[in-house]
């Protein structure tokens, strides 16, 4: 084959290894192609070296995918200190044994909570960031990943240590149904939850709130008989007239900021 010819073919050979790249070019240069039997070298010597710049690529390529392996272990090692960190500030609202402050936070924490979700939902969407997708390594991204993950997790816990005041608020909004039917599913596919007592959270927590069935043996470990009391007690409906009340107050505060105001004071007309 003529020179030209042989160059004009070896142009559309690319490789995304360098270094084959770089061998290949010193052995063509080494081995002049009208040489008849060092071209069988050459050609022989190139098809050795398209055979190791393949498993380089496959080595990179598996060295990548064990790097973001390796950061997902590390952050599961990272959510056990946060889900520490989370029991220990659900068992002093436990302890707080007041069912009026106890609605009232849990109130606030939920509304908090599924507004951060329904963010990070978003830019993950945006992303297009699958939850069997390698670990991501965007700050952003990140960010959003670790928020729905605590969340879903946090909201297990609320849901199973205060079933009556969460299923008030959880029943009666169906947007939070489908963010936390999303957060369950992004959840259960991370590899995060794989096994162990934090899958079993998500298990129980669904079944209480009815988004899977219930088994057989289904038993909520953390309900207690003051929940089962304050479903009907006057005790609890006390708490939700009260709480009525102080919303209509908020409400109308909101009202008054909102409503015309003198921009300017007499003394300065």
């Amino acid at each position: 084959m003529p020179p030209s010819l042989r160059e004009k073919k070896s142009r559309h050979i690319h490789f995304k290894s360098k270094d084959s790249i770089v061998l290949i070019s010193y052995f063509k240069r080494r081995v002049p192609s009208h040489h008849g039997p060092l071209n069988m070298l050459t050609a022989g010597t190139v098809t050795v070296l398209l055979v190791v710049a393949a498993s380089a690529i496959s080595a990179d390529s598996d060295a990548h995918r064990h790097r973001h392996d390796s950061n997902l272990e590390i952050y599961k090692r990272l959510f056990e200190t946060k889900r520490k960190d989370q029991l220990n500030a659900l068992k002093n609202l436990v302890e707080l044994n007041d069912i009026n402050q106890q609605y009232k936070i849990i109130d606030i924490m939920l509304k908090g909570l599924f507004k951060v979700l329904e963010d990070s939902r978003a830019i993950l969407i945006a992303a297009n960031m699958q939850p069997d997708d390698p670990f991501p390594m965007d700050d952003k991204i990140k960010e959003a990943y670790s928020h729905v993950v605590e969340n879903t997790a946090f909201f297990g816990d609320v849901a199973l240590r205060f079933p009556r005041i969460v299923h008030h608020y959880y029943d009666r909004n169906p947007d939070w149904g489908g963010l936390l039917r999303w957060g369950l599913h992004f959840c259960n596919h991370t590899g995060v939850f794989s096994g162990g007592a934090h899958q079993h959270v998500l298990s129980l927590m669904s079944q209480e709130l009815g988004i899977i069935e219930k088994s057989p043996d289904f038993t909520n470990p953390y309900r207690t008989e003051r929940d089962d009391v304050l479903h009907t007690a006057e005790a609890f409906q006390k708490v939700l007239r009260e709480e009525e009340k102080r919303r209509r107050k908020e409400e109308k505060r909101k009202e008054i900021r909102k409503g015309p105001r003198i921009s300017r004071s007499r003394t300065e007309l």
